[in-house]
Parts: C-alpha cells; sequence; structure tokens
C-alpha cells in the first residue's frame, strides 16, 4: 500500500516520516538522562517541544515508563497537583504548564527542588510551557534556578525546514518547486511547515506517494491564500474579538488591536508588555491601562475562545500565542483593513497624546476624574502626576513645551479662578496659546472663576464647568464630548 498523504505531512499528532531533530535535541537528551534534576523545555507553541521530547524518550527507550500529563484535561490537573505527594514517579511529563494554577507551580517547584538536592535516580519531572515558563517557576522557588535545566526552543533555521520538506519529498517520490517560500512562511515552525506542504500537495492533487518521481509545479501564494481562507472560518471571530475587548471605542488607540498585531511580528510568537510600552510610547497609557488594570487577564479568561490561542502570564507580563495555526492566520492577516472592518478609523497616530491636561494645583480633583475617564476611553493623556518619573532629572521646561506644542491633538485647559495666578500654567497656556487659532485647544470654564476672566478663549467652543456640583457627571459629559471631536477627527 502506498504511503499516504496525511501520513507524510501531519497536521496533527506526532510526525514520524517527517520528524527533524531541532538544534536542541542533544541536550534535552543528556537532560533526561540526568538523575533527579528536573528540565524545563519552553518555547512557542508548534515549535515541535512535544513532539522532540517525545522522540528522545523512544532514543533512550523510556516512552514507556513516561507518563505525560496535560494541564489543559481536568483529570490530568488532579494527578498534578498530587505528584508532590508520590514517590518513585518515573518520568512525568507536564505539558501546558503554563496553565497551571499558581498554587500549584508552586508546590511543582518545591517538588523540583527535592528531587533534584536528593538525585532522585526513580523520579523526574518535565515541565513543557510557552516562551519565559521557567522564569515563572523560579518566581515561585527563586533557589531553584540552579537545580533546573532549562532548554528554550527557539525558531528552527530555514536549513531545518528545508530537511522536513526533503524528507516528505522523498517518502511521495516528488520535487516541490516552492521549498525556500515553505521555509521562509513556516518562520521556523515545524507544524506550519507540515501544513503548507499538505496544502501544496493537495493541490498538486497528490494524494500518495507515486512509482515515477515528478517534478511539482504549483503557487505557493494561491496555496498559503487558501490556508490563510480556512483559517479564517476558525480563527477570524476570536481575533475580532479580542482586539475590540470588552466594547469598542473607535475614539481611543486600540490596545487590544496593537497588542495582537505586535504579537503577529513577533519572532518568537509572544510579546512583552513592558517591551512594547518602552518601543511604542504613543500607546503608554492605554497599554497600561487594560494590563496594570487586569482587563487583559479578564479578556482572555472571561472568553474560551480567546483562551485557546492566547495565553497571558501576569508574572513574566507576556502575551503569547497558545496555536500555531492561529499565529500563521495573525501573520497573514492585512491589518489596516482588517481594523477598518473592526471600526477602528486609524492605526496610525500622528500625535503622541490624544489630549493634554493644563490646570493648577487646586483643580487637581477634577483633572485626576478627567484623566480616569479619559484612560477608561483607551485614549493616550498628558497627565502631570502620571509622568513624575519620566520628568524627574529633566528640564522640566524643555519636556512639557513640545507636549502643549504640538504632541497632544489637542489641549484641555481647565480654566479655574486660580489657573492665571501659578507659574506653571502661565507657561504652558504661553506654550499652546497659538494653538487657539487652528482648533487645538479646548477650553473648560469654570462657574467660579470671575466674569470676564477668560473672555479671550471663549472665541473657541468650549465647555462649562460647575464647581459647586458634583464632579463625576460633569467629568464624564466633558469626556464624551471630547472623545466625540476625537472620533470624528479620525
Amino acid at each position: 500500500m502506498p504511503t499516504l498523504l496525511e501520513e507524510v505531512f501531519k497536521t496533527g499528532g506526532v510526525p514520524t516520516l517527517t520528524f527533524v531533530e531541532p538544534i536542541e535535541f542533544n541536550q534535552l537528551l543528556v537532560a533526561l538522562r540526568t538523575p533527579g534534576r528536573g528540565i524545563v523545555i519552553e518555547g512557542p507553541s508548534g515549535i515541535g517541544k512535544t513532539t522532540s521530547v517525545l522522540r528522545a524518550l523512544d532514543a533512550l527507550g523510556l516512552s514507556e515508563k513516561a507518563l505525560i500529563l496535560s494541564a489543559r484535561r481536568p483529570d490530568d490537573v488532579e494527578m498534578i497537583v498530587e505528584l508532590p505527594q508520590m514517590d518513585d514517579i518515573g518520568t512525568v511529563i507536564i505539558d501546558d504548564f503554563h496553565k497551571l494554577e499558581d498554587e500549584s507551580k508552586k508546590d511543582i517547584a518545591d517538588y523540583l527542588k527535592l528531587l533534584a538536592d536528593r538525585e532522585d535516580k526513580n523520579s523526574k519531572v518535565v515541565i513543557l510551557g510557552i516562551n519565559l515558563a521557567g522564569r515563572s517557576l523560579i518566581q515561585f522557588a527563586p533557589d531553584l534556578n540552579n537545580r533546573l535545566e532549562t532548554i528554550r526552543f527557539e525558531a528552527n533555521p530555514d536549513d531545518k525546514i528545508l530537511e522536513l520538506v526533503s524528507l516528505g519529498e522523498q517518502a511521495l517520490n516528488i520535487r516541490l518547486n516552492v521549498q525556500e517560500d515553505i521555509a521562509s512562511g513556516a518562520n521556523g515552525s515545524f507544524y506550519i511547515a507540515q501544513m503548507l506542504c499538505h496544502q501544496i500537495c493537495l493541490d498538486a492533487s497528490v494524494l500518495e506517494a507515486v512509482e515515477e518521481r515528478i517534478d511539482i509545479e504549483v503557487s505557493f501564494e494561491n496555496s498559503k491564500g487558501k490556508v490563510f481562507e480556512r483559517l479564517s472560518n476558525t480563527f477570524k471571530d476570536r481575533a475580532a474579538a479580542f482586539c475590540i475587548g470588552r466594547r469598542i471605542r473607535t475614539e481611543g488607540r486600540a490596545p487590544y488591536l496593537h497588542l495582537l498585531k505586535w504579537l503577529s511580528e513577533a519572532d518568537d510568537w509572544s510579546l512583552s508588555i513592558d517591551g512594547v510600552v518602552r518601543t511604542y510610547p504613543e500607546l503608554k497609557g492605554s497599554i497600561i491601562q487594560v494590563a496594570d488594570k487586569g482587563h487583559l487577564t479578564q479578556l482572555i479568561e472571561s472568553n474560551e475562545s480567546i483562551q485557546s490561542v492566547l495565553h497571558y502570564d501576569e508574572i513574566t507580563r507576556l502575551l503569547a500565542v497558545e496555536d500555531p495555526q492561529f499565529m500563521y492566520y495573525l501573520r497573514c492577516i492585512p491589518w489596516g483593513a482588517f481594523a477598518i472592518e473592526l471600526g477602528f478609523k486609524s492605526i496610525g497616530f500622528q500625535n503622541q497624546y490624544d489630549f493634554a491636561l493644563s490646570f493648577s494645583g487646586e483643580d487637581r480633583q477634577i483633572a485626576e476624574a478627567l484623566f480616569n475617564k479619559f484612560q477608561e476611553r483607551e485614549t493616550q493623556i498628558f497627565y502631570d502626576k502620571n509622568e513624575q518619573h519620566r520628568i524627574l532629572a529633566e528640564n522640566v521646561e524643555d519636556y512639557l513645551r513640545p507636549i502643549y506644542q504640538s504632541e497632544a491633538t489637542y489641549v484641555i485647559v481647565l480654566l479655574g479662578p486660580s489657573y492665571p495666578t501659578r507659574i506653571w500654567t502661565k507657561f504652558e497656556s504661553d506654550s499652546f496659546k497659538e494653538r487657539f487659532h487652528n482648533g487645538g485647544v479646548i477650553p473648560i470654564w469654570f462657574k467660579s472663576a470671575p466674569s470676564g476672566m477668560f473672555d479671550e478663549s471663549r472665541r473657541v467652543g468650549g465647555v462649562s464647568f460647575d464647581d459647586s456640583e458634583e464632579i463625576e457627571p460633569q467629568a464624564e459629559e466633558i469626556v464624551e464630548l471630547c472623545c466625540r471631536k476625537l472620533r470624528e477627527d479620525r
């Protein structure tokens, strides 16, 4: 019986005919032979971690004695929780370790330390997880660091992907004309390479091995498009649900959409929140808002379809892809068109801030209320209290002047009675006064300010504020008006 396509280029299960040893394979073999010492294998999904462990166990003759547990299966989780109370467990592999509850992670960390200290020859725990699983584990037991063997599976180089393709060609007795395209499109993932090769063979009507060798001529872009179309049926709604968040805010800076877009561009299929905040200061406020206040965690944990493809670790502050097919789908999304389809009119921002607040110290309470409400709308707002650490050791005037002159789309100025009497508000108003002429300033007139004090500002549209009434409802109204203006601009 001829070898079948699905036996060669496998889109599920462990590959046999097209298994390629990753560059970390020898390190894994030695680590598995070392008594007692725990192993953490971390890296992106679809990179070959689980397959490599199974093949290494086969090579060492340990397959029949190994127990594979997954933190995704409730029955397995019950057994994982009981492991620290057991002796002579043999070799136990805990897959998807990052899915465990923190208390269980801590117990496993303590157990690994115990096994390493006594060099237990009859017990070994192998942990498989996404990026920085080792760091997450060590957070629970800092002195575990030197008692673990951490093996990081990186994206596989093109020559490894080409080796996989070549093995498949030999098994089917064919020659593909798009090997280099496959290597580039796989982006280091054995799984994605298998998926692309499978589709290419389908397009060429190669369903099993042929007796006489044939050269296959196909359009890689055509096959790639079919894969993307098929994956869209599965993943488009999940991607959209994540990008929109709890509700779409077209006036905001689309933090969830940007996180997913940046994740699609990440070489290791994971994204550091701290890293992107440094790289994209124009989105710092909205990103910190969703990460630090738990919104990102809540969004993922409250939606099972999102949870099946994305994971966020609050300890390492790392957002990572769980499913290699989803990662491939993300890489193929036309992000500009996708954003518009979701209702976001722009994902590029000319200004670092949407709004900058200018006010005297006596009016900080209303400024704080406005700041909080603007943050809830996922906009980027300059508020001095939130920037104190950045201003330290800087020339304050040099730091503030460009923000009020041009870096904020709008300056919101709180014209309370004391505004004209303060040194810093004088400096700030001098910086933005020319912007009254081009619609860049939104004045808020306080009822308590003497009549005629700010007559000049009334040449432009603004909002009245009664400081004898409750702040919250008025702040909400001001923010709604400002955000409506921003939405129309975009």
